[in-house]
């Protein structure tokens, strides 16, 4: 079973993501935003060209991931690249320190202008996972 869902939004495209640990978490939910951007981002996958470190506090839990997919998001358009893998990812609290790696791109497939709160919360359902919706704006 996949562990994200891209569903459908008007003007815009939300993102169902679950891990069995918040660091998964995170990770599917960079991979789900990666494939909103790039439909071929599979042909992208091991082509190392550049890191960049992310340092982030935020209020909760839910504005953490949030505030993660947002400077991934600018960093995105500011390098013109696709981070598709997450090197480390250490969360501790509402806190991370993260290296992603990233490939050049020549475009973009769907324009992310922004992720939103809207409908935003992680939580554990009742299998144990944690799980949430994202809302990015297009």
């Amino acid at each position: 079973m996949k562990s994200y869902e891209i569903i459908p939004h008007v003007a815009d495209v939300r993102l169902q993501a679950k891990g069995a640990s918040l660091d998964q978490l995170f990770e599917n939910a960079l991979e789900g935003m990666n494939r909103i951007l790039c439909k071929d981002y599979d042909r992208f996958l091991n082509k190392h060209l550049f890191a960049k470190e992310i340092a982030i506090t935020a209020y909760d839990t839910t504005s953490l991931l949030i505030d993660f997919l947002s400077e991934v998001l600018t960093l995105s358009h500011i390098h013109k690249a696709i981070f598709y893998s997450i090197d480390r990812l250490e969360i501790y609290g509402n806190s991370l320190n993260a290296r992603i790696l990233g490939v050049k791109i020549e475009k973009f497939m769907e324009d992310i202008k922004a992720v939103t709160y809207h409908e935003a919360e992680v939580r554990k359902n009742d299998e144990g996972q944690y799980e949430t919706m994202i809302v990015f704006d297009i």
